[in-house]
């Protein structure tokens, strides 16, 4: 299953390492380039609601296997595109597939892990997918050092296809409940909301498009949520249900997530531009400063079932969320001047506690949800955590804008003041949400209770 994810993480770190690149290409600003981040997210989140039906209906592998054949159709467009308006539908392909692959996959291991063992098993199933960070910004360097950028996309197709022998050869069939007719009007509305959200977060404060039409899109963002919610909340089984939010430990880890989630979708859009444009480095050495953060989370996962067991979910979700927040905005103040290894290893304490952060918020979602609300909730977090890392970038191009002066205002290191700063804070917010778990919160599913026992 983590081969999907190895994959998809690939494409989008070298993606980000490459924007620098692809600006010169494409002949266009590169504040105005996370349209290729954020378009593949809004194709994920878009298709995402339908995803726990789809693989209830029809078996999670035999999904699994089709969203990977999608991911590869996309990436190979994304090769072949021309434009950044080319590259940007083909990514959406790629989204369409992604918004399959990330839901079940985690479905497909939830379901089979004992109950006690979940978070061992979400730390392994996550642990190959940390290669892709590790090895993405310096493939690019290399790529775009010996060849040219539709490579970084090509590169997926022998990945793709050996994750699917390795999904056909040892992933079992499962049988999942009926899951009842399709939610269609919720379906529905829930598009409406993310697209609007979404594309209201994309457009503010840039200029793309006329204010009054900003405006618009922000109000239909709001009505259409504010429908969604009045629907679910009267619907027996709706394609998000927004009553697991009842839950403690599924809200604050939904919530408090997606506010770190901002910090992350910001950083891997911010960082080349900073080393590449205002620090003025080479693809291939940004690649391989950047992958300190790959690093870091790799050394995390063996270490973070043992911790988590220790401390307990709430205290682990406290500590990290404060060093999360604070190494995230460390950037603010990387100059011409910074010594090169004092960045690599604040890149990797960086992903090691980011991690940790995660590990803990991904596992502790799933400690007081009934198995048969596994599914749906899995497709919630999914919506939940894409939504927040297109926000993210969207915030950080907002804040990199303001930095300019709204301008074409060459970027130089200290225009990347305020936006590491403003992600450091808003993943700081996080931090009061997961103070209101309860002390032992997911013991049973951490093991700490039976270590104490």
């Amino acid at each position: 299953m983590a081969s999907a994810l190895f994959m998809e993480f690939l494409d989008s770190t070298a993606l980000s390492t490459a924007l620098p690149t692809l600006s010169v290409a494409f002949g266009t600003d590169p504040v105005h380039l996370k349209l290729a981040l954020t378009s593949y997210i809004l194709a994920l989140a878009v298709l995402a609601p339908a995803s726990g039906w789809i693989a209830d209906r029809f078996g999670p592998r035999r999904v699994f296997m089709t969203a990977m054949v999608v991911f590869l159709a996309g990436s190979v467009l994304c090769g072949f595109s021309q434009s950044l308006a080319q590259l940007v539908l083909s990514r959406t392909v790629q989204g369409l597939g992604g918004a399959l692959m990330t839901p079940v996959g985690r479905l497909i291991v939830v379901n089979s892990a004992p109950r006690e063992k979940l978070v061992s098993a979400m730390s392994w199933f996550t642990m190959p997918a940390l290669m892709g960070p590790l090895l993405g910004p310096p493939l690019a360097g290399l790529i775009l050092g010996v060849a040219d950028w539709p490579w970084i996309f090509f590169i997926n197709v022998p990945v793709g296809l050996l994750g699917m022998w390795a999904v056909a050869r040892f992933v079992p069939p499962l049988k999942q409940p009926d899951p009842g007719p399709f939610d269609t009007k919720g379906f529905a509305i829930a598009v409406v909301a993310i697209t609007a959200l979404m594309g209201a977060a994309e457009t503010v404060g840039i200029g793309l498009v006329p204010w009054p039409v900003q405006v618009a899109i922000t109000l239909l963002a709001v009505g259409a949520l504010a429908a969604y919610v009045r629907h679910a909340l009267r619907t027996p089984r709706p394609v998000l249900d927004l009553r697991l939010f009842r839950v403690d430990t599924f809200r604050a880890s939904m919530m408090g997530g997606a506010l770190v989630r901002i910090g992350l979708g910001a950083t891997p859009f911010l960082l080349p531009l900073l080393f590449q444009v205002a620090l003025g480095w080479g693809p291939l050495e940004a690649g391989l400063v950047t992958i300190g953060t790959g690093l870091g989370a790799f050394m995390c996962k063996p270490v973070a079932p043992a911790l988590i067991r220790r401390v307990g979910f709430r205290q682990t979700l406290i500590a990290s969320n404060l060093l999360t927040a604070a190494l995230t905005a460390v950037p603010a103040f990387f100059g011409l001047g910074t010594p090169i290894p004092f960045i690599i290893v604040t890149l990797v304490f960086s992903g090691f506690m980011r991690s940790l952060q995660f590990t803990a918020t991904n596992t502790v979602a799933y400690a007081d949800l009934p198995k048969e609300a596994v599914s749906n909730a899995s497709t919630v977090a999914v919506v939940t955590q894409q939504m927040a890392l297109s926000v993210g970038i969207s915030f950080g191009g907002l804040m990199l804008h303001v930095a300019r002066g709204g301008g074409d205002v060459r970027l130089t290191p200290d225009r990347f003041l305020l936006p590491f700063l403003a992600i450091g804070f808003m993943s700081s917010l996080a931090g009061p949400l997961f103070r209101r778990l309860r002390p032992d919160a997911g013991e049973h599913i951490g093991g700490r209770a039976t270590a104490r026992g």
